[in-house]
């Protein structure tokens, strides 16, 4: 039976990595069945992903011996995945659910190859639609007097379903600097346009009021640095004069449903390697 695992890596750039990788995998009788990887020029680091299977007589511990003495050797950051494991995800959404309904119909149709552990909202109008996927919903109401306890609850719940990755789902809440933190990695964020551009509550209202004629939508990594985080996948489309606000809403909803989801399958697939402020994307 085939074990697939995934490796990935970052190291600074220097010759002999592939080599002395794929070596330490042939010599372990692991087959590679994909490997992709970039060397940056700018940054001086080199990254690497692997997706290879395991035998069955080799043990992932014996492998994983073999890989960090490499690591040490060469100053890796890595990890290897198991591809057969299902990421955990919380959604965390306001009052516009295309996002998530787009989710919830990906995972339940199986094109998205993760689990939606749970839903939290600070209003309680998805709950329905969360209960026909048979997914849990948490009503998480949120002012400013009890921020910090509408968080900690967040917290708890990321550590007691074992979530693998937070998707703000058009979550309309600005998370504090400590929350940012608890999440760094594994918090994927859908940004209403395509980065820099129109913020607040009407950016698609803005863009039509400013004439533009291309929108879009980002994702991207949650960091301290409100909307400004690593970004993994955006796109565009082109509008016109003759376009009102409410079609360019309808636009911009379908590009950000599809922009999220390309951005949650990219993390779960262990594709996203980070450099500095910016993101090394394999397809």
């Amino acid at each position: 039976m085939r074990r697939d695992h995934i490796l990935t890596l970052s190291c600074p750039d220097t010759t002999g990595i592939v080599y002395r990788v794929t070596g330490l995998l042939y010599e372990s009788g692991c087959n590679i069945l994909d490997a992709q990887q970039f060397g940056d020029e700018e940054s001086g680091r080199f990254f690497l992903r692997v997706h290879f299977d395991v035998p069955g007589a080799t043990e992932i511990d014996v492998l994983q011996e073999g890989f960090a003495s490499l690591a040490e050797m060469f100053g890796m950051d890595w990890q290897i995945h198991d591809a057969s494991r299902k990421a955990r995800l919380m959604v965390l959404v306001s009052k516009q659910g295309h996002c998530l309904n787009d989710l919830l119909f990906r995972v339940h149709s199986r094109q998205l190859p993760v689990e939606i552990a749970c839903i939290a909202s600070n209003h309680a109008d998805f709950a329905p639609l969360a209960q026909s996927y048979g997914v849990a919903f948490h009503h998480l109401p949120v002012s400013a007097g009890n921020r910090a306890e509408q968080e900690r609850h967040i917290v708890d719940l990321v550590e007691r379903e074992q979530i693998d990755l937070v998707v703000l789902a058009r979550y309309m809440q600005i998370l504090s600097p400590e929350l940012c933190d608890a999440l760094a990695g594994r918090a994927i964020n859908i940004h209403h346009s395509f980065l820099p551009s129109f913020k607040g509550a009407k950016p698609y209202h803005q863009a039509h009021q400013r004439g533009v004629k291309i929108i879009g939508a980002t994702a991207h990594y949650v960091t301290r640095d409100l909307d400004e985080g690593p970004i993994i996948e955006q796109d565009v489309a082109r509008v016109d004069h003759a376009m009102a606000p409410k079609e360019l809403v309808r636009m911009g909803s379908d590009i950000e449903s599809l922009v999220l989801a390309r951005a949650v399958r990219r993390h779960v697939e262990h594709r996203i390697l980070l450099n500095g402020h910016r993101t090394v994307v394999f397809r």
